[in-house]
């Protein structure tokens, strides 16, 4: 049972995103999770600012993160996939490693409801969200289910709300 948030959020605010499949095997054809980020985010009344395909390099993840939090069209990037723990699963470590302020709660949640759909193994998710240059960060698995759960759950219900706190600044 979801209680009630303790401050609603009356605003109807368009947040401006990001979205980007980290990956080194999809291609736009290819990136069910990237596109149902979009259209979940769409559907919100977002707006899409860019959308990339980055390989799954610490460099080049934070490069784009580096030259996207200089863009003032752009307030939250929503990152999936490489949060696992295989090799080449880097992104949670190139991002954890940049952000100013984290967000514990976010990971922490994922995980919990994760768990109540694929038991212990959502112990191997490292999702993670923060703050980085003012741009609010989130990372999620690139499954389609995980990222499903991710947004309907806990990135569209504050996302607004997350982003109101960040400009009160």
């Amino acid at each position: 049972m979801i209680k009630s948030h303790p401050h609603p959020d009356t605003e109807n605010i368009t947040v401006k995103c990001a979205v980007v499949t980290v990956s080194d095997t999809r291609t736009s054809e290819t990136d069910k999770s990237g596109k149902l980020i979009q259209d979940l985010l769409l559907s919100a009344h977002h707006l899409i600012a860019d959308y990339q395909i980055i390989k799954d390099e610490p460099d080049k993840i934070q490069a784009y993160i580096e030259s996207i939090s200089k863009n003032q069209n752009v307030d939250v990037i929503i990152f999936n996939g490489g949060t696992g723990i295989a090799p080449r699963d880097t992104t949670y470590d190139a991002i954890a490693n940049l952000l100013e302020k984290t967000l514990p709660g976010f990971g922490e949640i994922f995980r919990f409801l994760s768990y109540q759909e694929i038991g212990s193994r959502a112990i191997a998710s490292r999702a993670v969200a923060g703050i980085y240059q003012n741009k609010l960060i989130f990372s999620l698995p690139g499954s389609s289910n995980a990222v499903r759960l991710g947004m309907e759950k806990l990135i569209l219900p504050e996302i607004i709300h997350l982003f109101k706190q960040m400009q009160n600044h």
